[in-house]
């Protein structure tokens, strides 16, 4: 007899979860990747990056650093926290003057991401990361 459906999706939750969490951190890095240093056609389709000093400098910092540290698993509620603030901030900035709604405004993606955020400050590192494996818990 097989088992019911629920206890195999169960059986792969860490997994899947694992899969999310490295997903949306090397995704997230690839913005700070182009903003900084100009990969992926940097800020401007070009090459350009954007001055370290400067709000897009931090942004991409934030982008870059976070992003590798969600995706392998450190301070991921701590890291999620501060990544939903600089994707609201983005919002409120970028966004939201160009138009309340996202498909138009280019402020789908943003929101894409801070419901990821989302679920990663809820969840945390999940089985699978460096900070559980190194330390046997989460430190935040």
């Amino acid at each position: 007899m097989t088992a019911p459906i629920g206890r195999v999706a169960e059986s792969f939750d860490d997994s899947i979860y694992f899969v999310f969490r490295v997903l949306v951190g090397a995704l997230f890095m690839q913005h700070g990747a182009q903003k900084l240093f100009g990969l992926f056609g940097g800020i401007d389709g070009s090459g350009g990056t954007a001055p370290l000093m400067g709000m897009y400098g931090l942004a991409g910092v934030i982008e870059l650093l976070g992003g590798l540290l969600i995706a392998v698993g450190v301070l991921t509620r701590l890291i999620a926290l501060i990544t939903t603030g600089q994707m609201i901030i983005a919002q409120l900035i970028a966004h939201i003057p160009e138009g309340v709604v996202p498909i138009q405004n280019g402020g789908e993606l943003g929101l894409l991401y801070i419901v990821a955020f989302l679920i990663l400050i809820v969840n945390g590192d999940g089985r699978y990361s460096i900070e559980r494996y190194a330390l046997g818990r989460e430190l935040f």
